[in-house]
């Protein structure tokens, strides 16, 4: 695995290199060991609670803003997610809405998909969405923290301040990240 460092703190490009022979392949998606490096020293290793997988059907399809934002303002955000294409190609967009960091309302984004096997970790604080640029897409999603609802929260994926340039025309954004609130609403 090569971890490769991107504009917004804590935010890591993962280049996975499968082994392969004439059976096909084998590639470490996770080990605690390099994973560690990702952690702040005197925080604990990281620990993955809850797997999603996401499908899209259609190309354009948009999904997100979306984190888990803190129960209270003295606790600092817990959810971290390693996200991995496992069919098709999506541009992967992750937003910096921790208050106080130097790439607050920064936006970083990358092509993800099943054939180059990379990964993007998305640290505590930080949003995350994506577009789907051919039909038939899947993310897997691991958590460090497991889905509470009441802590839901994101940022529009349209938001002018933002000015996030999504490759196609938006396509089935649904009702929920219609609702998201903008950029002023975490500062």
């Amino acid at each position: 695995m090569k971890l490769i460092a991107t504009p917004i703190a804590g935010l890591v490009e993962i280049v996975t290199e499968p082994r392969v022979d004439v059976r096909g392949s084998f590639t470490r998606i996770s080990c605690v060991d390099e994973l560690a490096t990702l952690v702040p020293a005197g925080e604990p290793l990281l620990c993955f609670v809850q797997v999603n997988l996401s499908r899209s059907l259609q190309r354009g399809t948009l999904r997100g803003l979306h984190l888990q934002r803190s129960a209270d303002a003295a606790t600092p955000p817990r959810e971290a997610k390693l996200i991995r294409c496992l069919r098709g190609v999506v541009w992967d967009v992750a937003v910096d809405l921790r208050p106080g960091s130097p790439s607050f309302g920064r936006w970083h984004a990358l092509e993800l998909d099943a054939q180059q096997q990379r990964q993007v970790f998305i640290p505590p604080g930080v949003a995350h969405g994506f577009q789907t640029l051919v039909d038939d897409c899947e993310l897997l999603y691991q958590h460090t923290a497991a889905y509470a609802a009441a802590l839901d929260a994101g940022v529009r994926y349209d938001d002018p301040q933002l000015a996030i340039p999504w490759p196609l025309p938006a396509q089935h954004v649904s009702a929920r990240d219609l609702a998201l609130p903008r950029l002023d609403a975490y500062r």
